[in-house]
């Protein structure tokens, strides 16, 4: 796809992906979970580099969520080593691509050691100015009003839209969702953020996800006529 004609046609400002369906992969080659887990992790990488590539402005990745920690202790484990591994240590992809770290996420809730490497992160990559990409790490959108509207009672701010908007983990509304793996829900993720988002569905399994679908869900996107509640030419 031709993507200097994709920029032309106007791009989504923030694109949110859930990356599901990394579990049934493996499952359908034979191969543990973990391994579905691992080849998922290169296909965020890829489609974080062509979101910088095309000027994306935000990207929010659905990774580990709140309801995460019922599975079982050896796959939670792969994952927090995975991000132990792979999310400081990337400091030469985010270079190149001008990729900035922000987290979403309850961060208490977290390990100590991959707490650190989540502020370590950030504080890494705060000076790039491309793309910012918020990593849902212990994330739930119900957790994340919660934990606004908590602190906004305790600052004695009033509860508005703007302020619980400022308060939130990640603020800009999304344009672009994204959820692979065939289902055609939420999952409690960026309920807020969400409100008027554009809603893609593919049936492809997050390994097996691509540069070019991305392409064609972004193509998607821009064929949609976003009213915000209001009438067209009215």
């Amino acid at each position: 796809m031709n993507t200097d004609e994709l920029k032309a046609r106007g791009l989504p400002e923030h694109i949110a992906i859930i990356m599901d369906g990394n579990g049934r992969w493996a499952k359908q080659k034979g191969m543990p979970r973990t391994a579905g887990h691992k080849e998922g992790l290169t296909v965020a990488k890829k489609i974080v580099a062509a979101a910088a590539s095309l000027g994306i402005k935000y990207v929010t990745l659905y990774m580990f969520s709140t309801e995460n920690w019922k599975r079982t202790q050896e796959e939670v484990g792969y994952l927090m080593m995975l991000l132990k591994n792979h999310l400081r240590p990337e400091f030469e992809f985010y270079k190149k691509n001008g990729i900035r770290i922000e987290h979403a996420g309850d961060l208490s809730g977290l390990p100590a050691d991959i707490q650190q490497e989540i502020i370590k992160a950030k504080e890494d990559t705060a000076h790039f100015t491309g793309t910012t990409c918020a990593i849902g790490i212990n994330y739930g959108g119900r957790n994340e009003l919660v934990r606004a509207v908590n602190k906004l009672v305790q600052n004695n701010q009033e509860i508005t839209e703007e302020s619980v908007k400022g308060a939130l983990d990640m603020s800009p509304d999304v344009d672009l969702l994204i959820r692979t793996g065939g289902e055609k829900r939420l999952s409690n993720f960026l309920l807020w953020q969400t409100a008027y988002a554009e809603f893609v569905f593919t049936d492809t399994l997050w390994p097996d996800y691509n540069e070019e679908e991305f392409y064609k869900d972004i193509e998607e996107f821009q064929k949609r006529s976003r009213r915000f509640g209001g009438v067209l030419n009215q």
